[in-house]
Formats: structure tokens, C-alpha cells, sequence
């Protein structure tokens, strides 16, 4: 496996487990600021890297949930709809990136359901 996708890899897992946990927190404290900071941060940098290292897929799914953890930054009303939604992402970007470590490789397929999930979430 080329350098640069196997550190990136190995980062993304352990960012994504880390978000598993901080959602969970932020489910329970919806307005812990830090927290959400925290989560954010860590799906901006797998997104980020995605689009450096060609990760189509991956970076669509990672920047929709992005994208809806920014709305409640932004102040929309958190949900437990919307955070098993981010939580389904993560699953997810889990799977892809398991893929990825195993064959270098995306997964065939596309994520059009969970993104359109993901977006259609109300912006309150």
C-alpha cells in the first residue's frame, strides 16, 4: 500500500472512532461547543484529505455529514434523527475506509441514499 494512503488509513480509523465517541457525548450535550468543534474537526480532515489523495466516494460521504455537523454549529436544532444520520455516515466511512486498507482501493458503490438523508435534514 502506497505511504500516503496507508497513514492517512490509519488516521482516519482512529478519527472516526474518536467521533463515534464524541457523538454520543454531543447526543447527550447538544450544546457542548467543544465537543461539536471537536467532531467537526475531525470529519473537515478526512474530507480534506480525500480530495488530495482521489477518494471520491469517500470524500461525498464525509462532506455530507460535514456539512450537517455545520448546520448545528451554525445553531439548527440537534436531533437524535439527525445524529444517528451522522452516526450511519461514520459506519460508513468505517466500511470504506476498511475497504481502502485492505485492497487500496474504494468500494464499489455509492452513498446517493445516506447523502440525500444526510442533506434533507432541516437547517432549524
Amino acid at each position: 500500500m502506497d505511504e500516503v494512503l496507508r497513514e492517512f488509513v490509519t488516521e482516519a480509523l482512529d478519527s472516526v472512532e474518536s467521533v463515534d465517541r464524541e457523538l454520543v457525548r454531543f447526543e447527550q450535550e447538544p450544546t457542548n461547543a467543544a465537543t461539536l468543534a471537536n467532531i467537526f474537526r475531525l470529519v473537515h480532515t478526512v474530507k480534506g484529505t480525500c480530495g488530495f489523495l482521489d477518494l471520491p466516494r469517500l470524500e461525498a460521504l464525509s462532506h455530507a455529514a460535514e456539512s450537517l455537523i455545520g448546520q448545528f454549529r451554525d445553531g439548527a436544532v440537534v436531533t437524535s434523527d439527525a445524529v444517528t444520520l451522522i452516526l450511519q455516515a461514520i459506519d460508513r466511512i468505517k466500511l470504506i475506509l476498511r475497504h481502502l486498507e485492505q485492497v487500496q482501493t474504494e468500494p464499489d458503490g455509492d452513498d446517493r441514499d445516506l447523502i440525500a438523508a444526510l442533506s434533507e435534514q432541516p437547517a432549524t
